[in-house]
């Protein structure tokens, strides 16, 4: 387990966001433009994409892709439930605000996920390639928990339901994430052999300037806010680390290698701060944004990358047998 907190901690992309969040603190005028920050997010998705299809294009869909699958979406349904207990009790939240931030602890991060991704490659622990489609099935489940914890089941209206669906479908990340996920499977190896420089050349660079990005504005929320209370940043540590560990012993419970059962450990450790913010602010207008957003960018996401993903992938090998960094 030590070698494997080194290894995360020594990754150039895990202190770039360190940097990021020290600039933050000590009120630097560091910060990426955002038309560069789009343009960074649209690469990664598109590259995470690509190579999650051609992965799957070489390995084919079998009984492995099709239970970590439905792990994926029995969790991202579920982890709500415990979340919103959790939110209600110890955290002393209203009903509607524990269903929308419940909804964020049981979707995902695609930054967390991109970045686990990098440190386990490193470790000799690449996930497979059809965690991609793990990780965009998870997104909806969880909203739609969170919906019916937050208000019931159909009480929120068919009009707006329907809306918070399509946002949720036709999300930019998912929709380029899912996109370029069939492109890479349709194209397969030989069809990404003329674009692959551009897409894993720098990816390893692209990424670190992301995290920095990240590191700015998860470290500057914090400094600004006032609605969450020790309680809910107690919860917002918490929750991460139970959930991934749940996610990894289930990852392994169905037969996933190391790095993949950590990658679902990941999934379900990754709270999400784009596409579950977007689909509350439709269907639950009353909840508090201050408290879901803080929660999830600036407490659980540094927490995540700088501790979660090192605890998940050392669970992880400690499940399978795994010594040391390699598998």
């Amino acid at each position: 387990m030590l070698e494997t907190a080194i290894q995360t901690f020594t990754s150039p992309v895990v202190l770039f966001f360190v940097l990021g969040l020290f600039a933050a603190y000590v009120r630097s005028d560091l910060s990426i433009p955002e038309p560069i920050a789009k343009a960074m997010s649209l690469y990664l998705m598109a590259a995470i994409g690509l190579k999650g299809g051609v992965a799957v294009s070489k390995s084919g869909i079998d009984m492995t892709v099709i239970s970590a699958l439905g792990a994926g979406i029995v969790a991202g349904f579920f982890l709500p439930f415990f979340a919103y207990g959790v939110l209600k009790t110890f955290g002393k939240l209203d009903r509607i605000n524990s269903g929308a931030v419940a909804a964020h602890y049981g979707s995902i991060s695609v930054v967390t996920f991109v970045t686990a991704t990098e440190i386990l490659t490193g470790q000799a622990r690449e996930p497979g390639g059809y965690m991609v489609a793990v990780m965009a099935a998870m997104e909806a489940p969880a909203i739609l928990s969170g919906l019916v914890l937050a208000r019931g089941l159909g009480s929120s209206g068919e009009q707006s339901t329907g809306e918070m669906l399509h946002e949720v479908f036709t999300n930019s990340s998912i929709m380029l994430l899912l996109g370029a996920f069939v492109i890479g499977m349709i194209g397969g190896a030989d069809g990404f052999a003329p674009v692959s420089p551009f897409f894993e050349a720098g990816f390893k660079g692209v990424l670190c300037i992301f995290l920095l990005d990240m590191g700015l504005i998860a470290a500057r929320r914090m400094i600004d806010a006032r609605a969450v209370t020790w309680r809910l940043g107690a919860i917002a540590v918490f929750l991460p680390l139970v959930n991934g560990l749940v996610g990894t012993a289930l990852g392994v419970g169905i037969g996933l290698d190391t790095g993949s059962s950590a990658a679902l450990g990941v999934l379900c450790a990754s709270a999400s701060y784009i596409a579950v913010p977007a689909a509350m602010r439709l269907a639950l207008p009353e909840a508090d944004p201050g408290i879901y957003l803080t929660m999830s960018l600036s407490i659980t996401f540094p927490f995540n990358v700088l501790i979660n993903i090192g605890v998940i992938s050392a669970f992880a090998a400690m499940l399978t047998g795994i010594d040391g960094g390699v598998r």
